[in-house]
């Protein structure tokens, strides 16, 4: 069976999400994993707290000491490795976190002692045995269940890994992208153009919008529109890369090599073209577990095909959610839509109400500043009416 040319969008989305295989699990230190989706299960190797320790900084004591002046036996500070044994009927200064002296079982804060050179007097005499006591294991116990396999590694459960004295975890690796901008007409940022030149944005967006969702290897190319140099580019990414988007090329012009470069480098071709707009020059390719993307060039419809396709299929790669959040939302007025083509459509969604945004061109970039999602409008559907419940992906803020 050969590719799929102009198919509806929920097959291009299954087609993806059918090739899109998780990566290979890696060994990673801790510090390397925000974000990351935890491969294993971690048990912890140690009670937490490790030892009885003081929540407070006081004087421990024995409850069944307590009397109204009690001699200072000495001090035990936080990180203190030797076992003091409490004598009977005294009481020792003792600072948070510091582990209890052997025959300590109370801890009293130091706001409700007096304290001489040689001996307390306690204010109030009442007490119950464990007051400010931090008992060992109380938090996790050796053994204990701490994580499972599947969780995203957030700053605060690497701090929890941490604590339980993991240094490295299996996971879900980010995959490596190489972003590929075809075109003689692109500038960067910075240059003066020449006549005929236009500034190139779509790399710049495509890494930022990488970077934001936690892809910590990205590489760009730059091909202009001659078939020998996509095709050497497009083989050069293909060499160490788990996923390639190429941006601009994509459709059936004369200067338009995506398709015949990537069958030249070995491609499958899953399908080209979608019943979409923005986007419907879009080419989707495999080649053994490498993911493919060929992106129109224009910058709204590279932002759309990012955040429908590709963002979702690095979810899958790394056994994450790797989408954002789609939702509904109540049409601020009514939208007449383009005929047997899903529309994707900038919009403003705010307190459930979406207001679909002026200036759709799949050229204009600017109206992105306003929009905080995008109007899913059904391939079958032409009308759609105040007030009527319509699809919606928000964008990452």
């Amino acid at each position: 069976m050969g590719p799929k040319e102009f198919i509806p969008v929920a097959e291009a989305r299954s087609i993806i999400a059918g090739q899109a295989k998780t990566l290979p699990t890696v060994i990673l230190p801790i510090e390397k994993t925000l974000g990351l989706t935890l491969a294993q299960d971690i048990y912890s190797p140690l009670d937490i707290p490790a030892f009885d320790q003081s929540s407070v900084d006081g004087y421990a004591i024995s409850i069944g000491d307590i009397s109204g002046s009690l001699p200072l036996q000495g001090a035990v500070q936080a990180g203190s490795s030797q076992r003091v044994q409490l004598l009977k009927k005294h009481a020792m200064r003792i600072f948070t976190g510091a582990p209890l002296p052997l025959g300590a079982d109370t801890i009293v804060m130091q706001e409700k002692v007096s304290a001489g050179l040689t001996h307390i007097k306690i204010e109030n005499g009442q007490f119950e045995k464990g007051t400010f006591v931090r008992p060992s294991g109380s938090e996790i116990k050796k053994g204990e269940l701490v994580l499972q396999k599947g969780a995203c590694l957030s700053a605060t459960l690497i701090g929890l890994l941490a604590s339980i004295g993991i240094p490295k975890v299996s996971i879900y690796p980010s995959p490596v992208i190489t972003i590929i901008a075809t075109g003689k007409e692109l500038q960067n940022p910075g240059n003066a153009l020449d006549f005929g030149q236009v500034y190139e944005s779509n790399v710049y967006f495509l890494s930022a919008a990488l970077q934001q969702a936690l892809i910590s290897e990205i590489r760009v190319l730059y091909a202009e529109d001659e078939l020998t140099v996509v095709q050497q580019r497009l083989a050069l990414a293909l060499e160490n890369s788990d996923l390639v988007l190429l941006t601009g090329g994509v459709s059936v012009g004369d200067y338009d090599f995506v398709r015949k470069a990537a069958d030249i480098n070995g491609i499958e071709c899953q399908f080209h073209k979608v019943r979409q707009k923005p986007g419907k020059p879009f080419y989707f390719g495999t080649k053994g577990n490498q993911l493919i993307f060929g992106l129109p060039g224009n910058p709204a419809s590279v932002i759309t095909c990012f955040y429908e396709y590709v963002l979702p299929a690095i979810g899958l790669m790394m056994q994450g959610s790797g989408a954002t959040q789609i939702g509904v939302a109540v049409l601020k007025e009514g939208f007449r839509k383009v005929e047997g083509l899903t529309q994707f459509l900038k919009a403003r969604v705010e307190n459930g109400i979406v207001a679909i945004l002026a200036a759709q061109e799949s050229y204009r970039l600017r109206s992105f500043s306003q929009a905080n999602c995008l109007v899913c409008l059904d391939e079958e559907r032409l009308q759609y009416e105040k007030g009527e419940q319509v699809t919606i992906r928000r964008l990452p803020v």
